[in-house]
């Protein structure tokens, strides 16, 4: 009987190490899936053709040469091309179904537009028509990023003179506009100013960058307001600090901050910036390969990974063979502190469903992790 114990004791051994070695080294299996969480969700993306892309995306760490999936592309129209190209969308803190936005690009009547989008329906809840400021360029850029606190959206005016305008969610009025300037920054000193709030709602990030002779020269001042003075139309600095790239390459866009708030992820134009959030002293710097630019990154849930959005060059239907700029997401390992996998395309795959040929340029990203 004893001999039979040890003799079954042996097999289950053999049986349980032969398991372990084969999923150790087997990537591909089901087995080594498992040891590595998956993660999945619905991520929106902001582009000039007057909607914004729908992504069903996954991430499989478990897959080395293609961690970040596609599983599905559509879009949620705003409006036409013409009167509603976007940069920006921001999901609502208190409603995961609500997606405020805002334009880049004049409408054909020289206005800017605000509003909120219902995600399960599709249907456009508020559209606010404002005129340009007397202050700041009549050009593009218009908006770009946006923060938020739990009762307002915050749009932030890209061109110069830069602001942040202060809406009330539930009326979509226009309550403040705070100038870049009331922080000390001259025009002609800065330019493409960018914003996001932390995740507890405490402050709120703005970068500009640095202009020389007319020149961006590629250096960044990131400056920390306090968001409870920002919702009452002032500015209250908390700290400061500059970062140094390479002039005409280096521009920062859009950022969030990760859901703990301990980093934020900088797009930086041809690299990727990671801050920690307290000090704005950098943690990580990885350089876009390929000649791509990013626009924005957003961080899982957990930190771990963060999804970024890429402009490069990439060839489109009907175009003869030529290279127009697509627009792309890209993933970045947080852990291993690296970009991983290959970039997947998203305007120009979206657009052969709708039977588009010409690609849009996408920039800023929002999404619903599931849990």
């Amino acid at each position: 009987m004893k001999k039979r114990l040890v003799a079954v004791v042996g097999i289950v051994a053999i049986a349980f190490l032969s398991y372990f070695v084969f999923s150790a080294v087997d990537s591909k299996t089901s087995v080594a899936v498992a040891a590595k969480k998956m993660y999945s969700g619905v991520a929106y993306v902001a582009g000039h053709g007057g909607h914004f892309a729908k992504i069903d995306v996954a991430i499989d760490p478990n897959n080395a040469d293609n961690p970040l999936q596609v599983k599905g592309l559509d879009r949620v129209v705003v409006g036409d091309s013409k009167n509603y190209a976007m940069h920006d969308v921001r999901i609502d803190s208190n409603d995961s179904n609500i997606m405020f936005w805002s334009t880049y690009i004049p409408d054909a009547n020289g206005k800017m537009h605000v509003g909120k989008t219902d995600l399960k329906s599709g249907d456009k809840l508020k559209d606010v028509v404002i005129a340009q400021d007397d202050r700041s360029s009549k050009k593009p850029p218009l908006y770009c990023a946006s923060g938020q606190s739990k009762k307002y959206y915050m749009p932030v005016f890209m061109g110069v003179e830069g602001f942040v305008d202060v809406f009330d969610k539930a009326s979509m009025e226009q309550k403040h506009r705070v100038f870049i300037s009331d922080l000390g920054y001259a025009k002609g000193t800065y330019q493409f100013t960018h914003g996001n709030n932390s995740p507890d709602m405490k402050t709120f990030i703005l970068t500009m960058n640095q202009v020389k002779d007319g020149k961006m020269t590629g250096d960044v001042d990131f400056v920390m307001v306090d968001l409870a003075a920002l919702e009452n139309g002032k500015f209250k600095q908390l700290a400061k600090n500059t970062l140094k790239g390479e002039a005409g390459k280096t521009i920062t866009f859009r950022m969030y901050f990760t859901k703990d708030g301990k980093y934020i992820m900088q797009s930086a134009g041809d690299r990727l910036w990671v801050l920690d959030a307290k000090t704005l002293k950098l943690v990580d710097e990885k350089m876009i390969p390929d000649g791509g630019q990013v626009h924005d990154a957003i961080p899982t849930a957990d930190g771990k990974y963060a999804v970024m959005t890429l402009r490069a060059l990439e060839a489109a239907p009907g175009t003869e063979g030529k290279e127009v700029t697509g627009g792309f997401i890209s993933l970045y390992d947080a852990d291993a502190k690296k970009i991983v996998g290959k970039p997947s395309s998203i305007c120009i795959e979206c657009h052969k469903n709708f039977g588009l040929a010409k690609a849009t340029i996408l920039c800023g990203i929002d999404a619903n992790w599931k849990k």
